[in-house]
């Protein structure tokens, strides 16, 4: 924990007698005041109730063994809006994102303190990324309208949305590799199979690259290729289809194999931890390596009920919404031992989790 270091002056003065001007001596004390209580550690967003009330952040200490509910209520005397959605991350500053409030909520992200928010020019904003200064945040527009869905492009300096960038339907998760942006589409009330790229420096759409149907989450490996996790269109869309992983040479920007599994599994949270590879599909828990990747028969982790996870070291820590109206959980599992090894309380509806360094 970072620490301010305050220096206090305490005097202590001694009357002998009236007829002596003693000297007195001033001792330096030094007191540690932890000013960054939310460094070093995991925050976790709740959507909150999906008809009234607001979202909220809880914040798990580093070692997984203690929660704080409502931190942004608890410093700002505030509420973050309807649905939060999810958080992006600058070196300093964290982006709370209120998908049905249209709002970008701007925070330290050490200490949670309020430094801006932006309500006007955002439509079912998404997910937040950064990069060359700027910040892009992934909008949905009218889910029932395919034609107007962007990215709005956000001057960090300023707090202030000075450009759109217009892609295809269903932009959600949206990640920076260094040289470019890429975005998944999976679509609003239809299916969508591509991901877009982005040049941060042009702010332009360079190319879309077809991957499997509705893709909910991408990663890099340590390589630099980007692993893209397709859920398949479900049942109720009519025509179901088998979700898929799909590796995108990211110099290239093609797809440079893929893997399918059954029409009806439907797999979602992606993870890399150093050369491994995590997913979440039917209440289980599956890796393979990324160096030699098939998808897996056998389940790391079974009978579970998680809305999403995460992985980090030996430990997965995976959210629980319960009933998705009363306050969720949080689950920590030991992939060492395969045990449950803590639960959390966190707010209604927890999902995405985010280590705080």
């Amino acid at each position: 924990m970072k620490k301010t270091i305050y220096l206090l002056s305490v005097v202590s003065l001694f009357a002998f007698s009236c007829e002596s001007d003693d000297d007195f001596t001033e001792p330096i004390i030094e007191v540690e005041v932890e000013d960054e209580a939310y460094e070093n550690g995991f925050l976790v967003t709740n959507q909150g109730p999906f008809n009234n009330g607001f979202g909220t952040v809880t914040f798990l200490d580093e070692g997984l063994t203690t929660s704080e509910n409502n931190i942004y209520q608890t410093v700002n005397d505030d509420n973050l809006g309807n649905i939060v959605q999810s958080i992006g991350f600058t070196e300093d500053n964290a982006y709370v994102v209120a998908n049905v409030g249209n709002r970008l909520t701007i925070v330290d992200r050490f200490t949670f303190e309020e430094i801006a928010r932006i309500e006007t020019g955002l439509s079912n904003p998404r997910f937040f990324a950064s990069a060359n200064g700027k910040g892009y945040l992934t909008n949905w527009g009218d889910g029932a309208d395919a034609t107007d869905d962007y990215i709005a492009v956000i001057d960090l300096a300023t707090n202030t949305i000075t450009n759109t960038i217009a892609v295809e339907e269903g932009p959600e998760e949206i990640l920076y590799n260094g040289t470019y942006l890429y975005v998944t589409n999976q679509g609003g009330f239809g299916v969508n199979d591509i991901v877009t790229v982005i040049d941060p420096a042009t702010d332009t759409v360079v190319t879309t690259i077809p991957v499997g149907d509705a893709p909910n989450g991408l990663e890099l490996d340590s390589s630099g290729n980007l692993w893209v996790l397709a859920g398949g269109a479900p049942s109720f869309t009519g025509t179901e289809t088998a979700g898929s992983l799909s590796v995108i040479n990211t110099t290239t920007n093609t797809v440079s194999s893929s893997f399918d599994f059954g029409v009806t599994d439907h797999p979602n949270s992606i993870n890399i931890e150093d050369q491994n590879l995590y997913y979440y599909l039917n209440g289980e828990v599956f890796v393979s390596s990324t160096t030699d990747f098939e998808i897996p028969t056998t389940p790391e982790l079974t009978g579970l009920s998680l809305f999403n996870m995460i992985v980090r070291g030996n430990v997965l820590i995976g959210t629980n919404a319960g009933d998705f109206a009363s306050n969720g959980s949080v689950e920590v599992y030991d992939l060492t031992t395969g045990t449950l090894v803590n639960t959390l309380t966190a707010g209604v509806i927890p999902e995405n989790i985010y280590f705080n360094d």
